[in-house]
């Protein structure tokens, strides 16, 4: 079976190749900001704008590829209530890391299938992190580690990399960290064998 992934995350792609899972990669490249802005301007909690991204990812590139099973995927940090998105450059990086540093937060990752340009499953998953207590030099040592096209694609963090040693404390499952809780993708798959 092979479905069509609604996102250039060269981590998710590999995730669904690991799980044999063959896909068709084709990016939604929707406004990203422009929707969490609009989001936050109404209130929605961090899982809302998770959740709502995956959909319109997935349901713009449904429409435009009827009959064909369309995974659309969107991941977030919150810290508190606070929706942090990734980094615009590397000051933002740095701001980000030393906001999450010595917290404990949560990074949500959303799945949503669509066929025929309409949401017919979505699954959210969260996991907790607790960030070591780092001092100023090791964030930017850490950074200074991280190519942009990474940081600029993954966020902060890669936790399948350097990012592990960040984190004094890790709940949650390795694939919805990293974008993709690919369990429950493969369950409801099953439905179309």
């Amino acid at each position: 079976m092979k479905i069509v992934l609604a996102s250039k995350s060269g981590v998710r792609k590999d995730i669904l190749k690991k799980n044999n899972i063959k896909c068709e990669v084709c990016p939604s490249n929707i406004n990203e900001d422009e929707v969490k802005n609009s989001l936050i301007s109404t209130g929605a909690s961090p899982l809302l704008i998770s959740k709502n991204l995956a959909e319109l990812k997935s349901n713009k590139i449904s429409s435009k590829k009827p009959d064909q099973i369309v995974l659309g995927a969107d991941s977030v940090i919150d810290l508190n209530g606070e929706l942090i998105s990734k980094p615009k450059n590397r000051d933002d990086a740095l701001n980000i890391l030393k906001k999450l540093n010595g917290t404990k937060h949560q990074l949500i990752s959303s799945v949503c299938i669509s066929k025929n340009g309409s949401m017919i499953w979505n699954y959210t998953d969260a996991s907790t992190l607790t960030m070591k207590q780092l001092n100023l030099d090791e964030i930017k040592l850490y950074l200074s580690k991280i190519k942009d096209k990474e940081l600029y694609a993954y966020g902060v963090y890669q936790i399948e990399a350097e990012g592990r040693s960040l984190f004094s404390k890790i709940e949650g499952d390795e694939n919805t960290i990293m974008g993709l809780p690919v369990k429950q993708i493969k369950e409801y798959l099953k439905n179309f064998k």
